[in-house]
């Protein structure tokens, strides 16, 4: 019998936030072990997210209101234990009263554009009906892990605030040896008609999911003017372009995204593109791109038009490029992803307004995690947009959009540069998709007598009026991004491993070794990379505090290092802070140029620094 000790002690091995409630569960306890079988503690446990979240959905319906039937939809990503944890929650769904559509494997994405088609969904005496998802995913951990994401009709998952609700309910819950022994029993109980007819109905479900996802991809991506598309389609005869995936087994080889680049005209070639057919390491970094990389120049010898490839994490919300720059193929670096996405759809809100000056856009924001390169800031003061800054995880850009949303602000991307990728208004979450195309209409909607293409407005916006021309290719288009050197987020030397539990009390130590370090430094610093001020800077949640007193006002967040040049400018950064996903600390360096050993030099010094903090404890 499974007791409060057992629940605990696989509990303490989990890490619950907004970005999801993450744990190896895999039987056999490997990071990389593809066994199907979860232990009865995790499936206790999966069985108590899914109680408590349906008690979080009940806990909206108002109070007046004769409604007991809930809507949660579920899906997996392709990990071996998903279909094991969704055994353990459907029963408790069913028990709770909840009404259920699983989909099987599906997307991030497709799921969350599906939950978003529910938003006003109403029953017939008018009431809006109560509905969520569970989206069974570790997102880029190895294949091992598993975990829970939860989210409502907005598109994304819950906020960080109303996760954390979530979360101390859950482990009350389940310190109950009361509470154990119902679950055990809900999951014993459950009519095996009614799971086997959500099971049988898993096929339909997943094709109306599909659906709602194509025709939220095109809302997405064309943001209102079928215009683009036609464009995009008759460039393509006159430009051909060829796409590859490597898909790497993950919930992106069973969504839309062959039919749909196929449908524009778009050539497209795939591998590892059997759902579950996880070939590498599931995160699409460094040495996980090189398949795609291979592919690529494989394709571009056969055809010159294959310039683009793309490969996803397991859940499908994530995706990092690789492109053919003229001589052969290459990884792009996470941070460089994010900034062509940025130019792209910065250009397309110049397109669609239709006057390219310098004030190119009025009251228009991005919304960007912390350790973030400063090159969007460059690019986003090309196109006189705010930039504003929240701490690491989706839910808190995706926050911090809304906010500005609320306060008047255009926002048609934000993400975390750090990770790769974009999020597009009105999605949530971060897309592959949307990031390939977003490069595609970069290359596709191009100048005519009329009218500016994508282009050459970034040129004439960014003073490089020189690096235009007619017949540009994608690696014009990267040549012209400002220049930064910075630490990319999976490079070894990115990752500490520390002892101090308390990271308040470590960035308060750091700051007595950073001012000591300073007066020891600074004009070193000044004659070899002419910096000559800082400022520290906290992001807690969508909250930036900059001139802090106290390093330790961070807390979890981020901390960030601001370096200024002799003329004020900043040039320059040093970041840290624990993961919320991972047991790792985290350190980056992001300079302004291409002069690698700056960049080194700023990492190497800000993990002597915190490693000395460290130690002091």
């Amino acid at each position: 019998m499974i007791t409060t000790n057992d629940i605990n002690a696989a509990l303490n091995k989990m890490i619950l936030s907004a970005s999801g409630w993450r744990a190896v569960f895999s039987f056999c306890g490997g990071e990389e072990c593809k066994s199907e079988k979860i232990s009865d503690s995790h499936r206790i446990i999966c069985a108590a997210a899914a109680f408590v979240f349906a008690d979080y959905l009940y806990s909206s319906i108002p109070s007046c209101a004769n409604i007991n039937m809930p809507l949660v939809l579920l899906g997996t990503d392709t990990r071996p234990t998903g279909k094991s944890i969704a055994e353990a929650v459907i029963p408790v769904l069913l028990s709770k009263g909840c009404r259920v559509r699983y989909t099987g494997v599906t997307a991030a994405p497709e799921i969350m554009a599906w939950a978003g088609s529910f938003n006003d969904l109403s029953f017939d005496n008018g009431e809006k009906t109560p509905a969520g998802f569970i989206y069974i995913s570790a997102s880029h951990n190895p294949v091992g892990h598993n975990g829970l994401k939860f989210g409502l009709t907005d598109g994304g998952v819950l906020s960080t605030d109303e996760v954390n609700i979530l979360i101390e309910n859950f482990k009350t819950f389940l310190n109950s040896d009361d509470n154990i022994k119902n679950i055990e029993k809900m999951i014993i109980s459950a009519e095996k008609c009614d799971i086997e007819k959500i099971y049988y109905n898993s096929t339909n479900y997943k094709s109306e999911s599909e659906k709602i996802y194509q025709n939220f991809c095109n809302k997405v991506i064309w943001d209102g003017s079928s215009q683009i598309a036609g464009e995009i389609k008759d460039s393509l005869l006159k430009y051909p372009f060829g796409i590859v995936c490597d898909f790497n087994g993950s919930a992106r080889t069973v969504s839309i995204d062959r039919n749909f680049l196929r449908e524009l005209g778009f050539k497209f070639e795939s591998i590892n593109d059997k759902p579950g057919e996880i070939a590498h390491r599931i995160v699409p970094e460094g040495e996980s791109l090189e398949p795609c990389r291979v592919l690529l120049e494989e394709a571009h010898k056969r055809d010159a038009s294959f310039i683009l490839g793309y490969v996803p994490d397991c859940d499908g919300d994530r995706g990092n490029l690789v492109i053919f720059d003229g001589k052969k193929a290459r990884a792009l670096e996470a941070q460089e992803v994010f900034a062509l996405a940025c130019i792209a759809e910065f250009s397309q809100l110049v397109w669609a307004k239709g006057n390219v000056s310098r004030n190119a856009l009025d009251k228009t924001a991005v919304a960007i995690n912390d350790p973030t390169s400063m090159r969007i800031d460059r690019i986003a003061e090309a196109f006189c947009i705010s930039v504003y800054r929240a701490e690491v995880g989706e839910a808190n850009v995706v926050s911090l959009a809304r906010k500005l949303r609320g306060e008047g602000y255009t926002v048609r991307i934000l993400g975390e540069g750090s990770a790769g990728g974009n999020i597009t208004h009105p999605s949530a979450v971060r897309d592959p998709l949307h990031t390939v195309m977003a490069i595609a209409k970069l290359l596709s909607i191009r100048s005519t007598d009329k009218k500016a293409g994508f282009f050459e407005i970034w040129c004439r916006l960014s003073n490089q009026t020189n690096k235009y021309k007619n017949d540009f290719t994608l690696a014009d288009i990267i040549e012209s991004m400002p220049k930064f050197t910075t630490t990319a987020a999976y490079n070894e030397d990115a990752v500490l491993r520390i002892k101090t539990a308390d990271h308040a009390l470590l960035k308060d130590r750091y700051k007595d070794v950073f001012l000591r370090e300073w007066e020891e430094r600074k004009d070193e610093l000044r004659t070899r990379f002419n910096i000559h001020g800082w400022e520290a800077v906290a992001y807690n949640g969508i909250t930036e505090k900059r001139r802090l007193s106290r390093f330790g006002e961070a807390g979890k967040g981020g901390l960030k290092i601001l370096f200024t040049n002799d003329k004020g400018r900043k040039i320059a950064y040093i970041w840290m802070r624990g993961s919320a996903t991972e047991p790792v600390f985290r350190v980056m360096a992001d300079t302004e140029g291409e002069n690698i050993q700056f960049e080194r030099d700023l990492l190497k010094w800000q993990s002597q620094m915190i490693m000395e903090a460290d130690v002091r404890g």
